[in-house]
């Protein structure tokens, strides 16, 4: 059964850092482009951030470029979210997802794409 396992989530302060890892299990990640997602409480789930098969594209939503880093260590089968200069409005549960693609030129950030979800981290930013 595939497994996504997201960890690294936690509570921080304002202008503080953290890093999201995502663990697959079973599957081969370097089949697959791969996306964070975070949700907050009241509000839809929105896109973060997407890396293609490689590596060879990223994509970053405007509310994160420039603080949140997307990076994959496919030998470890694990995806990461670096994110700095934390806000407020950065509280959410950050969920990450896979999709199988072909092309290692593509990633996508729409939900509806994926083929495999994780229970997500919640990360909190107190001002």
């Amino acid at each position: 059964q595939v497994q996504l396992v997201e960890s690294g989530g936690g509570l921080v302060q304002v202008g503080g850092s953290l890093r999201l890892s995502c663990v697959a299990s079973v599957l081969t990640l370097d089949n697959y482009a791969a996306t964070w997602f975070r949700q907050a409480p009241g509000k839809e789930r929105e896109a973060v951030s997407c890396i293609g098969r490689d590596a060879s594209i990223t994509k970053y939503e405007d509310f994160v470029k420039g603080r949140f880093t997307i990076s994959r260590d496919n030998a470890k089968n694990t995806v990461f979210l670096q994110m700095d200069n934390l806000k407020p409005e950065d509280t959410a549960v950050y969920y990450c997802a896979v999709k199988r693609l072909g092309n290692e030129f593509i990633c996508s950030l729409f939900g509806d794409d994926m083929d495999f979800w994780g229970k997500g981290t919640l990360v909190t930013v107190s001002s």
